[in-house]
């Protein structure tokens, strides 16, 4: 009668281990105050008059100190996360999203909540919004497999674009 009790307690115990996963070890979770921070890059341009109705970005300039917004939104579709950042001299923005938080994993991860928009070039001759990659409504963001690992650090890091502005003194096509 004891070993029929003992088996059972070890059997239940297996089970609970099934149905419980996180009761049981897991190597895949981030070890006690990891953080994994998101993160999202991208280019800017200045789009080439050339290819001025088009989403070519052949012959287009990168721009140096433009601005772009992350917007992520949540289940409700209301915004939950916004921030400026700005290009560097070569036209690339690194977008840490610090304080970015998902509540609904599904529905409010950064491939499904968050876009980047074009916001201002401080080029005069190059300042009008282009809709290329859906910068003006909202660039989608790509996973690329690109992370960064520290002791107590991870990025996942997502990508966005290339957008482009274009210029407003474009000579017309005959």
């Amino acid at each position: 009668m004891a070993s029929n009790n003992f088996r059972i307690i070890v059997s239940s115990l297996l089970l609970l281990s099934l149905v419980f996963p996180s009761m049981a070890g897991n190597e895949n979770t981030p070890a006690v105050g990891k953080t994994v921070d998101v993160v999202v890059e991208g280019m800017v341009y200045c789009q080439s008059c050339k290819h001025y109705g088009t989403w070519s970005l052949s012959e287009a300039e990168p721009i140096a100190s433009a601005k772009v917004s992350v917007v992520c939104k949540n289940e409700k579709d209301q915004v939950s996360y916004y921030k400026a950042f700005q290009t560097n001299d070569n036209g690339y923005f690194y977008a840490q999203l610090a304080g970015f938080k998902m509540n609904n994993y599904l529905v409010e991860h950064p491939l499904q909540s968050c876009t980047v928009k074009l916001v201002s070039s401080p080029l005069e001759n190059c300042s009008l919004l282009s809709n290329v990659n859906y910068g003006m409504y909202g660039a989608p963001l790509q996973y690329e497999g690109k992370r960064l690992f520290g002791k107590s650090y991870e990025a996942v890091i997502y990508a966005a674009g290339p957008l482009a502005f274009r210029p407003s003194n474009c000579p017309t096509r005959a």
